[in-house]
C-alpha cells in the first residue's frame, strides 16, 4: 500500500508542477521607478523628446493621451525608436488591429512625494514593431518598439497614454474618461522626472485588466457619427504655432461603445 501511494504521488507532483509552471504569474517583483522620461527623442541616456512635438494633447472626455510626431512631419518618423518612460514590467504586448494596431502596456511602481508606493500603466500605440514580450522587465530608457502608422491608417506617430486605473488596458469604454482614471502624460512626467528609487523589488500585480485587453473596440464610421467638435478637429488637423500638423487621420475611426475616436 505504501509503495502504491508513492507511485501515485509522483505523477500528482509532476501534474501540480506543470500546472504551476504554465499558470500566468499574478505578481512580479520589480524595481521602483527612479523617475520618468518622455517616450521618444533620446539624447545620450535621457529621453527628452527632442526632435518631436505633441500634435494632439490630452483632453478629459476626449483624447485620452498624447500624439507624438517627428518635427519633419508626415511619415518621416516611421520606424523611430520608442522607449519605456521608467523601470517596469510589460503587462501587454499585442497587435490589437483595428484603430489601435500594435500596443505595449508597461506597469510602473514608484514612490510618490508622500512616500506611498503607487502604480501606473504607460501605453504605447500604433507601433510599427513590438520589441518586448509580456512579463519582461524593462529599465528606464530601454527601447521597446518603433513608431508606426497602424498599417497606413494614420500619418506615423506615437499614441501615448498614462493610466491611473490598472483595469483599463485598451478597454476605454468601461471606465470614466477623466482624471479619475488617467494622467495627463506630460504633466505627470514633468512632476515625476526624478524620484527616489530602491535596490530591491516591490510586488506588482500583473493580471488586472477587467475585460479581455485584446478585444477589438474600434470600427470605421462616417463623420456623421462623431460630435460636431470631434468632426471639426478631425478635418482641421492640429497646429503647432503657425505650423499645421501632418497628423491628420487618413481614415476616421471611432470607439463603438462610447463614440470617441481613436488617434
Amino acid at each position: 500500500m505504501r509503495r502504491f501511494s508513492l507511485i501515485l504521488s509522483v505523477p500528482l507532483a509532476v501534474l501540480i508542477f506543470v500546472i504551476m509552471a504554465s499558470a500566468e504569474p499574478r505578481t512580479a517583483f520589480v524595481k521602483l521607478a527612479d523617475g520618468f522620461d518622455y517616450p521618444v527623442g533620446k539624447v545620450g541616456t535621457v529621453c527628452t523628446g527632442e526632435g518631436y512635438y505633441v500634435a494632439r494633447g490630452f483632453r478629459p472626455n476626449g483624447h485620452l493621451g498624447e500624439d507624438w510626431n517627428g518635427n519633419r512631419g508626415g511619415d518621416t518618423d516611421l520606424g523611430d525608436p520608442v522607449y519605456t518612460i521608467a523601470n517596469g514590467a510589460v503587462v501587454f504586448a499585442k497587435d490589437v488591429r483595428a484603430g489601435w494596431g500594435n500596443v505595449i502596456i508597461i506597469r510602473h511602481n514608484y514612490r510618490d512625494s508622500d512616500g506611498t508606493i503607487k502604480t501606473i500603466d504607460s501605453l504605447y500605440g500604433h507601433l510599427q514593431a513590438i520589441l518586448v514580450r509580456e512579463g519582461q522587465t524593462v529599465k528606464r530608457g530601454d527601447q521597446i518598439g518603433k513608431i508606426g502608422n497602424n498599417r497606413g491608417m494614420y500619418d506615423a506617430h506615437l499614441h501615448f497614454e498614462i493610466h491611473k486605473n490598472l483595469g483599463i488596458g485598451v478597454d476605454r469604454a468601461s471606465f470614466a474618461r477623466d482624471y479619475s482614471n488617467y494622467h495627463s502624460p506630460r504633466e505627470f512626467i514633468g512632476s515625476h522626472h526624478a524620484l527616489k528609487g530602491g535596490l530591491g523589488g516591490y510586488p506588482m500585480a500583473m493580471n488586472t485588466f477587467t475585460a479581455r485587453p485584446d478585444r477589438v473596440l474600434y470600427a470605421p464610421v462616417d463623420d456623421a457619427k462623431l460630435s460636431s467638435s470631434e468632426a471639426r478637429a478631425m478635418r482641421a488637423g492640429y497646429s503647432r504655432g503657425k505650423k499645421k500638423s501632418t497628423h491628420t487621420k487618413k481614415k476616421r475611426y471611432t470607439l463603438v461603445e462610447s463614440g470617441a475616436f481613436a488617434g
